[in-house]
């Protein structure tokens, strides 16, 4: 599987979309510095494998349940999902949150709950791996470079 043509950019549009919906909602979304400097903050990486058979569908519902979530949720700071090069069907998902609050609110909206049981029986194997950030502060730089880079 070839990667997409990006136009001179070194990610597809969905995702330089994607990011730059994530960066704008961290900056001007109202995160405040304590939980940008990891007080609160809440960061996972859900480490997914899916059965073959549903890879297309299972990428167009989690696409538009990570674009929704960052778009729709205050306290969701980023839901960054990706691929394995080599392997297709193995999904890492870089989940970021205000807090643990925000984390247990999202669980609970419409999108998920729809993402959560239209990809159930899809879905060969999840692992959730809870993340503690070095350096948090960081962040705000990063977020603002990509979207001074679009």
């Amino acid at each position: 599987m070839g990667l997409p043509k990006t136009h001179g950019h070194p990610f597809p549009n969905p995702i330089r979309k994607f990011v730059a919906v994530a960066a704008t909602t961290f900056l001007l979304g109202g995160v405040n510095v304590a939980q940008a400097q990891g007080q609160e903050l809440m960061v996972r990486i859900s480490e997914i494998e899916v059965d073959a058979k549903y890879l297309e569908q299972y990428k167009a519902i989690l696409e538009d349940e990570a674009e929704a979530s960052v778009r729709l949720e205050p306290g969701v700071i980023a839901i960054f999902p990706m691929y394995r090069r080599e392997k297709d069907t193995e999904f890492r998902i870089l989940e970021m949150y205000a807090s643990r609050e925000a984390y247990e609110a999202h669980l609970k909206t419409p999108h998920f709950q729809k993402y959560k049981s239209g990809t159930l029986h899809m879905v060969k194997s999840l692992k959730l791996v809870d993340m503690q950030p070095l350096d948090a502060a960081t962040m705000t730089r990063i977020f603002r470079k990509s979207i001074n880079n679009q």
